[in-house]
């Protein structure tokens, strides 16, 4: 569903408000929503009471106060991409968050924002539950892949028994969790894509996820190269994610999600 607003000062701002489809969910433990990386981008700083400042606040009230937090995902822009005001946000929470815990998340990432990157314009910040992208450039959907902003978290503890086979294993799995999202998303336009679940793997019983932040062609392409990552250099552990702007995935010897 989207919503278009005209502004004063010829300001235009529309919001893209998706629902997570959730295709098979596992039960919650060892919940967190812990800070995990950020980069402050070089697009510049803004002033206090500048013009940016105030379309920048304006999005995060609408998302903090309104119900798109609460639905899980929100993109919104404010401003001409040509002026020095234009200001971009993407928000997305985890599969499994919505409601209170996808807006207390989105209140704890505009904090870590605030904190960490004081000013500047462009900033992409990673919570366990979230997703917040501010930008000065207009993504559209983020329909390519930004392979400059993806990064890993492995599990430090090793496999035990046969570790080759059991990357084979969960590569298997990661892949009939894509082939759920990618047949949503030939059907459904409106949706960001998230598929969980659980499954025995010989001795061990493994929990995935795998999301994309939007609808796009990439999709499937995003997460079939993050998954290739996960075992990159021959590093196979106990868990592991990788984490971007576009896609996500995730596996685990412990449930990490909720039911």
């Amino acid at each position: 569903m989207k919503f278009s607003y005209s502004l004063s000062k010829r300001f235009y701002f529309h919001i893209l408000v998706m629902q997570f489809f959730i295709i098979h969910s596992v039960s919650s433990m060892n919940l967190t929503n812990e800070y995990l990386n950020h980069k402050c981008l070089n697009q510049g700083k803004y002033n206090s009471g500048s013009a940016f400042e105030k379309n920048l606040n304006w999005i995060f009230h609408h998302i903090t106060t309104n119900s798109y937090a609460a639905t899980g995902s929100a993109e919104a822009s404010i401003g001409h991409t040509t002026t020095p005001d234009f200001v971009s946000v993407i928000f997305q929470c985890r599969g499994d968050s919505y409601g209170s815990k996808c807006r207390t998340c989105a209140d704890t990432a505009i904090a870590g924002f605030r904190k960490k990157c004081p000013s500047n314009k462009g900033v992409i910040i990673w919570y366990d539950q979230c997703l917040l992208y501010i930008s000065t450039i207009k993504e559209k959907g983020l329909t390519k892949i930004n392979y400059k902003n993806i990064f890993s978290m492995h599990n430090p503890n090793n496999v035990r028994g046969d570790a080759k086979l059991f990357a084979m294993r969960v590569v298997d799995f990661f892949s009939e969790l894509t082939l759920q999202v990618d047949k949503i998303s030939s059907n459904d336009y409106n949706h960001i894509f998230y598929a969980a679940g659980d499954k025995k793997l010989g001795k061990n019983k493994v929990y995935a996820m795998v999301q994309c932040t939007d609808v796009t062609l990439d999709c499937k392409n995003c997460l079939a190269w993050s998954i290739t990552k996960l075992f990159k250099n021959n590093i196979i552990k106990q868990g592991a994610r990788i984490l971007g702007t576009n896609c996500d995935v995730r596996y685990e010897l412990y449930p990490f999600l909720r039911s």
